[in-house]
């Protein structure tokens, strides 16, 4: 749980907490089935739930990291024009844009060291924050990575 809480910026406890409350959800399946996702439950709160538990919050034109359709995989389908790009506020980050507060205050780290993790974490944003068409598009990469067997096109 250390090495876990270490990669994702959390302590072990805010780390236990969150296993506890994915088992209590059935988002995480039990001991018996080795603590595997369970895919289908997250895949449909991931694109029914999020944007109603966890709402996109908008804030001043600031440095940040991008993300949502300015991130990839989605910034090489959607254009942006020329509005200013959704980004986590970061000190060091390199692109100018609106700031979104991400999911969690350490969320830009942890995306930063690990590219799936990223990719996942931008597309809960255009899910969280996109218009129809990013949504939409989001959802199928998600249901993509989550099934990568069975995905719809």
């Amino acid at each position: 749980m250390s090495i876990v809480a270490a990669d994702l910026g959390l302590s072990p406890s805010e780390v236990h907490g969150a296993i506890k409350r994915l088992h209590r959800s059935r988002l995480l399946l039990g001991p018996e089935m080795q603590d595997k996702p369970n895919v289908l439950a997250l895949e449909e709160f991931l694109v029914h739930g999020l944007k109603y538990a966890f709402p996109a919050d908008h804030g001043e034109v600031t440095r940040g990291v991008p993300t949502s359709y300015a991130a990839a995989p989605l910034k090489i389908e959607i254009s942006r024009g020329d509005e200013l790009p959704p980004v986590w506020p970061w000190p060091d980050g390199d692109t100018r844009g609106i700031a979104l507060e991400p999911l969690y205050k350490t969320a830009p780290i942890a995306a930063l060291r690990d590219p799936v993790l990223y990719e996942f974490l931008a597309l809960v944003d255009a899910i969280r924050d996109g218009r129809a068409r990013e949504r939409k598009i989001a959802e199928r990469e998600l249901i993509k990575r989550l099934r990568p067997g069975n995905a719809k096109a």
